[in-house]
């Protein structure tokens, strides 16, 4: 059953109870050496980091909250990643209805999806303390990287709403620190807060249905919260879905909103800190270079820039931050839970879809390898095609499809099946189109080639005459024989 964190600390506390936190009480620097430390551990498998003495301010740090699989679950409540799924599945599956007493039995879990709308409240601890002269200075904002242009906010929950619908989106972009008032906004042209941007310069060129009056974007960064309402803000959730109704859903408990001082917007109440502005559409800043998860520094580039009016945070507040980089980093683990969180909805368009894998070394869109119920000539190519039309999937560089029976998550297996079964003349599918931003290799920004790989068995009907050898297999018979008699060999030592 999903634990109801109330809010970051409660989380911590859980962590500590388990001898899955580490506090470090020895002074550390905010630039650069929180990250060595905890690149460190986050790759050695190590726990989450309490930096109870920061150098120059009165903040401790907490970083690699998700950085393991067993942390991940116990963030979300569950025993295995692939339980919220199921529970997806379940909820997204019509009932068997024959009747009328069917169609009453069948309320109950329509009407449960109520239990989670986020609730507001007349206060939160995220404000305590209100600076109505923001400086953005005494927050410990990591620098990660040697090569960054300064620090960088890394674990934002970015709040703005459509312009137009009023509809609320939360998203995870960086935020680089320029001065006390002003940070960079760095998302991307493909995510919704960009959209909310274009939809208001839109409305100033006089275009029809967006909110008039309008010449900036308010926005409100939440910084720490429940880890539901924190992952939520990553999880790649289809536009009219909100963000803290899925994280209710995931902690099986409302989110609580407190409404912002300054702007017209709402923020998790539970906060340490929050970051309340504005975006004008018109105004951009260079923002970068910054060490990323793709393992390099992702270029410098114009982006908007994020104005602070006000900032509130909790008396004691701790400033989470996530260090990306090389794999293995934290990001891993949030992003083998988007994985199998969402893998049932991928499996409503696509029903042949058996499993997916979001390998490290692709760094979530470089790379996509699934398994498939092959049915008809050529139907690889269709998944290829058709996870190339589905949202974020767009990004994808690489797309491998393999046979139902061979298991994506054991990397192993999918390269011998990849460099066995694939004719590079006929069973690859070279295509174009979107890319990430940070795609350092693509010949134009978000814009790039694509690679899709047949990895099944092939029939004749897809231009193989020849016949499929049959792949080395034990017969199961002496597999459990000799399972039984290993003690016997005395090879168990």
């Amino acid at each position: 059953m999903a634990q109801a964190y109330k809010d970051l600390r409660d989380y911590l506390r859980a962590l500590e109870n388990r001898g899955l936190l580490h506090r470090v009480k020895t002074p550390v620097s905010a630039n650069l050496e929180i990250c060595e430390i905890t690149d460190r551990v986050t790759k050695a498998g190590g726990p989450a980091l309490l930096f109870e003495r920061v150098e120059g301010y009165q903040f401790p740090v907490v970083t690699n909250l998700f950085g393991t699989m067993e942390r991940m679950c116990l963030a979300l409540g569950v025993e295995r990643l692939d339980d919220i799924g199921a529970e997806i599945k379940a909820m997204m599956k019509p009932p068997e209805v024959t009747g009328f007493w069917d169609k009453l039995k069948a309320l109950p879990k329509l009407a449960e999806i109520g239990n989670f709308v986020p609730k507001s409240v007349g206060k939160g601890a995220c404000q305590e303390v209100v600076m109505t002269d923001p400086d953005l200075t005494k927050i410990p904002v990591l620098t990660t990287w040697p090569g960054d242009a300064g620090p960088f906010i890394t674990f934002p929950q970015v709040i703005t709403r459509d312009p137009v619908t009023g509809q609320r989106n939360v998203g995870m972009y960086r935020l680089q620190v320029y001065d006390a008032r002003t940070t960079g906004m760095h998302w991307h042209i493909h995510k919704h807060g960009a959209e909310h941007q274009r939809r208001l310069l839109q409305a100033g060129s006089g275009h029809s249905g967006a909110a008039k009056g309008q010449d900036r974007l308010q926005v409100a960064v939440a910084i720490g919260a429940d880890p539901a309402s924190m992952y939520a803000a990553t999880a790649p959730l289809p536009g009219p879905i909100d963000e803290y109704l899925f994280a209710g859903f995931l902690r099986k408990a409302p989110v609580e909103l407190v409404k912002c001082m300054t702007v017209d917007l709402e923020v998790p109440a539970s906060a340490e800190f929050v970051l309340e502005g504005y975006v004008d559409p018109k105004e951009w800043r260079r923002e970068g270079p910054f060490g990323d998860h793709t393992g390099f520094y992702s270029l410098a580039d114009d982006y908007p820039v994020f104005h602070v009016t006000c900032v509130t945070h909790r008396k004691d507040a701790i400033y989470p931050a996530t260090i990306v980089g090389k794999p293995v980093q934290e990001d891993l683990f949030m992003g083998k839970a988007t994985e199998r969180i969402f893998l049932p909805l991928l499996q409503i368009n696509l029903p042949e879809v058996r499993d997916m894998c979001l390998p490290a070394e692709g760094t979530f869109h470089n790379c996509v390898i699934v398994s498939i119920d092959k049915r008809y000539p050529g139907h690889a190519r269709k998944v290829i095609n058709a996870l190339w039309g589905l949202g974020l999937m767009m990004l994808t560089k690489m797309i491998l499809v393999v046979d139902h029976d061979v298991d994506v998550q054991n990397l192993s297996e999918v390269a011998f099946q990849a460099f066995s079964n694939v004719d590079h003349k006929r069973d690859l599918v070279i295509s174009e189109g979107p890319v990430d931003a940070l795609d350092h290799a693509a010949p134009l920004a978000h814009y790039g080639g694509k690679l899709g790989v047949d990895a099944t068995r092939k029939w004749a009907s897809e231009g193989h005459p020849r016949e499929w050898p049959e792949e080395i297999r034990m017969s199961p018979e002496v597999v459990q024989l000799v399972s039984k008699k290993w003690r016997d060999y005395g090879l168990d030592k």
